[in-house]
């Protein structure tokens, strides 16, 4: 089978791409990756290139193009059935797929608020209308998922849902915002996974600054 190319932007800001990151890797998927970083004002002309939208994550598997986390993550699960992307039984794959959709829609008070940031000390910000909804939201599903499963990860092994909140879980952490102890014992676990720590390593060690995202 060719070996796929996940298209990736900086690591310390881009959630979009840090979610099929971790999902393949974390499933030990054989991939190669190519970072593009975005630190031109009107986007850098190497995504462009690549992208038919101008933006990533992109995944290329031959002459294919896959664009949007969900989509790569649920092609990539295709390709490799056993490396347990989505859960085995079909009710808990259906409600895999649903929070993950509404991660993928919702919570835009939240992700607008509170820009992913590996590198950003912890400390509170001033949170406008919304985002306590969107948080209390996501600790439900957590918890929910969490009782049901009995953990450590969504639905019990790690899987692309865990990767789709992957961001979320810096989120939470670097603006100081939640302290349910199930909640934070849920974000323990996903910042010891090996495909977590690889991927802070290397956000810890970019260059890069976009000032647009240092809230």
């Amino acid at each position: 089978m060719d070996r796929p190319t996940l298209y990736i932007a900086n690591k310390n800001y881009s959630s979009w791409s840090f979610r099929p990151w971790m999902a393949l890797t974390g499933a030990g998927v054989d991939f190669e990756e190519v970072l593009i970083p975005f630190d031109y004002p009107g986007g850098n002309p190497d995504i462009k290139a690549v992208s038919p939208t101008g933006r990533v994550p992109l995944l290329q598997h031959g002459a294919l193009k896959i664009w949007e986390s969900l989509a790569i993550i649920e092609y990539v699960a295709e390709l490799y059935p056993n490396a347990g992307l989505l859960p085995r039984d079909r009710a808990e794959r259906a409600l895999a797929r649903s929070v993950s959709m509404e991660m993928l829609s919702g919570f835009r008070a939240l992700r607008g608020a509170c820009p992913m940031n590996i590198r950003r000390p912890k400390g509170k910000i001033a949170l406008p209308d919304g985002v306590d909804a969107d948080i209390s939201r996501i600790e439900t599903i957590w918890r929910d998922l969490l009782q049901q499963s009995g953990g450590p990860f969504l639905f019990g092994a790690f899987s692309g849902a865990d990767a789709m909140f992957a961001p979320v879980v810096n989120r939470f952490e670097i603006y100081d915002l939640v302290s349910q102890n199930d909640t934070l014992a849920y974000m323990e676990t996903m910042k010891a996974h090996p495909a977590w720590r690889k991927w802070e390593e290397a956000a810890r060690a970019e260059p890069w600054i976009v000032p647009e995202d240092e809230v």
